[in-house]
């Protein structure tokens, strides 16, 4: 279940702060951070234990855009200002699952300036879908349960020690959530993506309602790890240093849509998405070349067998966290099989809680180069574990969906 606002205290006001310069960083954040955190190997990919149909990928990407960009027209009624946001949030939101469903009703119109630092802060956490702890040991090729890992802070500044990792905020008809991401590299534009990596459930709900709304990234959110209050009364610039960037196109698997659920773990093999975003206050660079870096997928990475130490990043937004901070959790990966039927998902031992849905998953290739093989999609109820999809042929389909819709932009 959602948590609620912590009760509201007054602020600290920070001392005022110079603009800051926009940073020109070399692409090697994944070298000199992520690698010597994780400190891992990886063996050649071998046998994978990932059970898989062979059917072809079922992929539900959407696009949006005001007067017919991209093809599409706003759905009569959204709202295109504050004004009209504030009489959506007091009615018509609840209306959304009844049209925004499907794919081709995704809208996320740009609202300048709606996510402020007091209402990032207010945000609460997209809870991680809960299961028993004890789930998937029936299934016989579930490793045993990892044993608690405790989440350890990430250094200060962000953009130094984890550049592509951010903060994803939205609206539901429930209210406004947060989840996390990852700045994730685009063939068709080396070297300039727009890509986001994260969870299914951070931006569609499933089988009981359709697509969130106003669905914006911030990297670095918090780049110098205030706390929750100083961050909720701190210069927008000193919380989103690089900026907000709003979703323009989204895909996610058609399992996740047909089968998502909030807890029990159903469709969280297929729990993951890509999004496509584009800066609210336009820069001219891309996401990748304002954050400095982004990390390559790793598409059928081998079984967790094979893979000696994964990294989970995110934003751990329920207690005994606040969101305010960045947090990871380093490991072993185990196997967690929920049903036979459906591929086999990494799991590690994390104290993470909600929040950190959809961020990234890092492991270290045979070249020695660090990769994305999973996100955060589930955990038990005592906050003990999480675990991962298995990045497989539908993982590659709705990446390949959304990076070939803007393959031919400039």
């Amino acid at each position: 279940m959602p948590h609620p606002p912590a009760t509201a205290r007054r602020p600290q006001q920070p001392a005022p702060r110079a603009p800051r310069a926009r940073r020109n960083r070399p692409a090697a954040w994944t070298a000199a951070a992520v690698t010597a955190a994780l400190a891992l190997t990886a063996t050649a990919c071998g046998p994978s234990d990932t059970k898989a149909d062979g059917k072809p990928a079922a992929t539900a990407s959407a696009g949006q855009g005001q007067d017919g960009h991209h093809g599409l027209r706003l759905p009569s009624g959204f709202p295109t200002s504050l004004a009209d946001l504030e009489k959506w949030k007091h009615g018509d939101w609840r209306k959304w699952d009844s049209w925004a469903r499907r794919a081709a009703d995704f809208a996320n119109p740009v609202i300048k300036d709606l996510w402020k630092p007091r209402r990032m802060a207010e945000a609460k956490d997209r809870p991680v879908p809960q299961v028993p702890p004890n789930i998937g040991g029936d299934q016989g090729v579930s490793d045993p349960a990892p044993r608690p890992v405790q989440a350890v802070p990430v250094p200060t500044p962000y953009h130094r020690s984890a550049g592509p990792v951010g903060k994803i905020f939205f609206d539901t008809p429930q209210g406004s959530f947060v989840c996390s991401g990852t700045v994730v590299r685009d063939p068709a534009h080396p070297g300039r993506s727009n890509l986001v990596w994260t969870a299914g459930h951070c931006v569609h709900k499933g089988k009981a309602g359709g697509w969130y709304r106003n669905i914006v990234f911030v990297p670095s959110y918090n780049d110098d790890g205030l706390s929750a209050a100083a961050a909720a009364s701190a210069p927008r610039q000193q919380v989103a240093p690089d900026g907000v960037w709003w979703a323009d196109w989204a895909g996610t698997s058609r399992q996740w849509i047909d089968t998502g659920a909030e807890s029990g773990g159903s469709g969280s093999p297929y729990d993951f998405a890509v999004l496509h975003v584009h800066p609210e206050n336009g820069t001219g660079k891309s996401l990748e070349e304002t954050v400095g870096a982004a990390l390559p997928v790793w598409f059928d990475a081998p079984s967790a067998t094979a893979i000696s130490r994964m990294g989970a990043w995110g934003y751990p937004a329920a207690p005994p966290f606040d969101g305010a901070r960045m947090f990871d959790c380093l490991d072993k990966p185990g196997r967690l099989s929920l049903d036979p039927s459906m591929p086999t998902e990494y799991r590690i031992g994390c104290t993470m809680t909600g929040g950190s849905s959809g961020g990234g998953w890092f492991a270290k290739r045979p070249d020695g180069t660090v990769a994305l093989v999973s996100n955060t999609s589930i955990g038990p109820s005592d906050n003990t574990w999480l675990a991962g999809p298995h990045l497989g042929a539908e993982a590659r389909s709705v990446f390949d969906a959304v990076s070939g819709r803007f393959a031919a932009a400039g």
